[in-house]
């Protein structure tokens, strides 16, 4: 009987997960100039921090713009999830390119 009701709990589990990635909660469009930054939270990880002051969070910063210090500008759609990191707005990157001051 373990195995059906684990299966249940699975399947649940599985649906409840696609419905918060598939749009449930609110895009908006960030679009800025800021600083990534080496955040030491959580084990490390890159951040940019706004020119507008805001913290942002992205789940897809390329590897070639982890450098902390680096400056630019960036087009980002907000997403309403948790993040490990608990540091800023998470955000999916759209565009992003390197900016000199």
């Amino acid at each position: 009987m373990k195995s059906p009701c684990l299966l249940l709990i699975t399947i649940l589990f599985l649906s409840v997960s696609a419905l918060a990635g598939a749009g449930c909660g609110s895009r908006t469009e960030i679009s800025g100039t800021g600083t990534v930054r080496f955040i030491t939270l959580e084990g490390g990880f890159y951040g940019i921090v706004g020119d507008d002051g805001h913290y942002y969070d992205p789940t897809n910063l390329s590897q070639e713009l982890q450098e902390d210090g680096t400056r630019v500008r960036f087009t980002a759609e907000r997403r309403d999830v948790a993040s490990a990191h608990m540091w800023g707005q998470v955000v999916e990157l759209v565009e992003i390119e390197r900016i000199s001051d």
